[in-house]
């Protein structure tokens, strides 16, 4: 009987410290990974509004129905910039020396980002389709304003100051 207890303490212990090494943080390889996982389709999204943005400036379309796609678009990245966002924030803080400041900038950026777009959508929602060309000058201004606050926003894996968390990103399958 005493060796069935130990045997189940023994079992209740083990249980506890996988369970406890199970809720640290991840690793930087694991944190890596899922940041890139998260960030792939906002990526590839961002880059689809360029080009959309790049061909609704020049399309021949009125300035209403350019109003309304601009709206659409910038409305789309800003919705995928938090989503993107809040998976950074979801995977947590990785497991390195200042690994709370490094989670925490990657959010800020993306929030930054997110919150760029959602300027542009209302600059451009604000604008009057009366005047044509007074419309597409204006949105110029709005889209140079957006391409400012996004560079100055960016995501730079190659600055980073954890040496694990560099190699992480550099090696990680999901990263490339």
């Amino acid at each position: 009987m005493r060796s069935a207890r130990s045997l189940s303490f023994l079992l209740v212990i083990s249980f506890v410290v996988t369970l406890g090494a199970c809720s640290g943080s991840p690793t930087p390889q694991a944190w890596a990974a899922t940041v890139c996982k998260v960030l792939a389709p906002w990526r590839t999204e961002i880059g689809d509004l360029a080009t959309r943005t790049q061909q609704q400036m020049t399309a021949e379309t009125t300035p209403a129905q350019a109003k309304e796609n601009l709206m659409r678009l910038f409305g789309g990245a800003e919705t995928a910039s938090e989503k993107a966002r809040a998976g950074v924030q979801e995977a947590g803080v990785p497991d390195v020396d200042e690994g709370r400041q490094v989670a925490e900038s990657f959010t800020t950026s993306l929030s930054a980002m997110r919150d760029a777009y959602g300027k542009a959508r209302t600059g451009v929602q604000g604008l009057s389709t009366a005047e044509s060309k007074d419309f597409y000058t204006k949105v110029g201004s709005v889209v140079d304003t957006l391409n400012t606050e996004y560079q100055a926003s960016e995501l730079d894996t190659s600055n980073l100051s954890s040496v694990e968390l560099k190699q992480a990103f550099d090696e990680a399958p999901e990263c490339r």
